[in-house]
């Protein structure tokens, strides 16, 4: 049998290694080792616009001496806070509803839900001495990122001190958590059951779609929640104060910024810098992020600095998920607006050596600082308390809002809001103010061609393989195959596909196919997809269906959309193929989630003379309009955009260059039936092809309709 067997296995392996040289044909990173780490580039370009715009703001603030300097700084950051948070609602009444009551050890419970908007029901607790009913200092407590939210044992044990040391505490549930869950698991939900950080970010990026900060509505809740206490006889409007740990540590800093009415603030475990956050663990989940922040010239520091001159106590631990080294920075730079403000002592840090956790010794400072700063002396000591049943706690019988009260989701609010804000017509305007909203909105900056770098060629049956490093608008290359016919009929195809090139580029691929009809095909990886595919942020909270949004928040601090980026990145590609070709139109393909990403690059692109776009997403709004809708679309969304224009506005602008749209999709990833497509695009016409399918045959019977 040996000899037989050897010949055998000597086959396939040579079969193997010829499969194997194939694939490596379609890569062109690894023949060079010094730009092959290349898969986070993505990241590391938003990183570097956002170090750009943080050293901005370092010399500004380094700038600043005198109080008045301070005092003009402050007022210029209450402003671009706010336009970062938005517009806030108009108070409705909160028609609080008390639905129940506990006593145990000197505390008594009221459990209440009250709404901060209309039918959006916020659940909450107050935790009050039992004795003493008036004239109580109060702290407003937000939850960190447990679904449990207040009711957890060691919030409870925060909570609980504070009431035996005679203080008043309100406890709301953050939406997503608690009683405010709103992806319950049930029969034909594929994503329900999500974590805290995925029920803030999976609603969140749609509110973000719909040009809404979702952090609007977690300050909002906070608001509101001061509002009831001053409803209440028991509570002494001038003491009150805010604390919470992790995400609670976001929301208290958040509410101590921009409302007035919160005298001491203690936010645990967050507050650093940005500058070491994007270096670290990234950005954070939806509500972690105030659109545009850098790009306004602002950092976390500024939440702290536009109190001053009230207490404020930053508390801190050595290994936190959000660096101790900025949070060290952080509070040197806000020391020095205390200092010229005349309240040096009103600013406090405690720093505790341990991982993000609550620590006895931050617990004992944080209960100090507020004794101090709410004038309510006595012991700091930590006390073991026990705590109440999470179930003791419910406010509903269900022990969820939405199941007992049928109330407002995030979701729900993003639709009305959406509905209630109609997108800017564009009829009448030209098509150059289309596109001076779309570069406004997007972040996109005009890209200059660089460094091209040959890399090698390859013969295949019929046509040759050129491989390339083409220079993006950032410090990294653009993988790129160039398929080259042996009998060219003088045309090029740019070919864009989310998933890479190297589907297309298979033999029997539809590259192979157009190659074969004589076109000249170019195909690159642009950054996310293929060889530039994202690893993992380090920290990301918000990976959802291999999805990050945690990067497509990065561009929303910066306003440098992953829209402006690729469109960047397919200039680019153009000009090199003109350069190449020694011509002055291609056509362009755009396949998958990229299909709005080749959209917007050729409206910015007159050398784009046709345009297929297959099996890609129809609107930006069907993104709002399905509550189960797939992240995968996200990432090639500019956020806010559907208040100024949608995906059919610029398909419209492009006229009279021919666009052939085929496959179309909804926001879940279903198919637009060809009555709703007509609706959607009604520009058909000589200019517009509408098809159900996006077939090669159907591809190649289209180009070829190119006179």
């Amino acid at each position: 049998m040996k000899p037989v067997i050897l010949p055998i296995l000597l086959c396939i392996s040579l079969g193997l290694t010829t499969f194997v040289r194939a694939q490596d044909d379609l890569a062109v990173l690894p023949y060079w080792k010094y730009y092959h780490g290349q898969p986070g580039a993505l990241y590391r370009h938003l990183c570097e616009q956002a170090f750009g715009q943080l050293e901005q703001r370092k010399k500004m603030v380094q700038a600043l001496r005198t109080q008045q300097d301070w005092q003009k700084r402050q007022t210029v950051v209450r402003q671009k806070l706010q336009e970062a948070f938005g517009t806030f609602p108009e108070k409705t009444p909160l028609n609080p509803v008390v639905t129940g009551k506990l006593e145990r050890d000197g505390i008594t419970v009221e459990k209440l839900y009250f709404e901060s908007l209309p039918k959006y029901y916020v659940t909450a607790a107050l935790f009050m001495p039992a004795g003493k009913r008036e004239n109580l200092p109060a702290i407003v407590f937000c939850s960190g990122h447990g679904a449990p939210a207040f009711r957890s044992g060691v919030y409870q044990q925060m909570i609980l001190n504070y009431v035996k040391k005679g203080f008043a505490v309100l406890a709301f549930d953050p939406i997503g958590q608690g009683e405010r869950i709103q992806y319950e698991k049930t029969e034909g939900r594929r994503f329900a059951g999500l974590k805290p950080t995925l029920e803030h970010s999976y609603p969140g990026a749609q509110s973000f779609v719909a040009g809404v900060t979702p952090a609007m509505y977690f300050v909002w809740d906070g608001i509101r929640a001061v509002d009831y206490l001053l409803t209440r006889p028991e509570i002494d409007a001038t003491r009150i104060g805010v604390t919470g740990r992790s995400g609670g540590g976001t929301q208290s800093a958040y509410l101590a910024a921009m409302d007035p009415r919160i005298r001491a603030a203690a936010p645990e475990c967050y507050l650093t810098t940005y500058d070491k956050l994007l270096r670290s663990n990234g950005p954070q989940d939806a509500e972690q992020i105030l659109t545009g922040m850098l790009a306004k010239g602002l950092d976390l520091g500024d939440l702290v600095e536009v109190r001053a001159p009230r207490p404020t106590l930053m508390v801190t631990t050595t290994r936190d998920m959000f660096s101790m080294d900025g949070a060290r920075e952080l509070f040197d730079e806000a020391k020095k607006a205390y200092k010229a403000l005349g309240a040096e002592s009103n600013l406090g840090m405690v720093e505790d050596d341990a991982p993000h956790a609550s620590t006895q010794k931050n617990r004992e400072a944080t209960y100090a600082f507020f004794q101090k700063h709410l004038n309510n002396p006595g012991s700091s000591a930590d006390e073991k308390i026990p705590a109440f049943r999470a179930e003791e706690l419910n406010v509903t019988p269900t022990g969820n809002v939405f199941a007992a009260l049928k109330g407002e989701t995030l979701f729900s609010l993003t639709q009305k809001r959406a509905s209630a804000v109609a997108p800017q017509s564009i009829a009448g305007n030209s098509s150059q103010t289309l596109v001076k909203q779309v570069i406004a909105l997007t972040g996109y900056t005009p890209p200059t061609l660089g460094e091209v770098i040959f890399s090698g060629k390859f013969p295949r049956d019929g046509y040759d393989l050129e491989r390339y490093l083409v220079k993006g608008p950032g410090a990294y290359y653009l993988p790129v195959l160039w398929f080259k016919p042996e009998k060219s009929i003088g045309k090029t195809v740019l070919y864009i596909d989310s998933k890479g090139k190297a589907g297309a580029a298979q033999k029997g691929g539809v590259a192979d196919q157009l190659v074969q009809a004589g076109y000249d095909v170019v195909l690159p990886d642009l950054s996310g997809a293929g060889e530039l595919a994202q690893a993992d942020l380090p920290g990301g909270d918000s990976e959802l269906d291999s999805t990050s949004l945690n990067l497509w928040f990065a561009g929303i601090l910066t306003r440098k959309s992953l829209v402006a980026v690729r469109m960047e990145e397919i200039q680019l590609l153009t000009e090199f193929i003109k350069r190449k070709t020694g011509t002055t139109t291609v056509s362009a393909v755009g396949v998958g989630t990229f299909v709005p990403d080749v959209l917007h690059a050729t409206l910015l692109t007159p050398a784009i003379g046709r345009l297929a776009l297959l099996n890609g997403l129809g609107t930006y709004r069907s993104l709002i309009e399905q509550e189960q809708y797939l992240p995968r679309y996200v990432p090639s969304v500019v956020a806010g955009a559907i208040n100024t224009y949608d995906l059919p506005d610029l398909v419209a602008a492009l006229a009279p260059r021919s666009v052939w749209l085929a496959g179309v999709v909804n926001g879940a990833g279903q198919p637009v039936s060809t009555s709703e497509l007509e609706r959607l695009y009604p520009s058909k016409g000589k200019h517009l092809s509408l098809s159900s399918t996006a077939e090669r045959a159907a591809l190649l019977a289209w180009l070829g309709q190119e006179k």
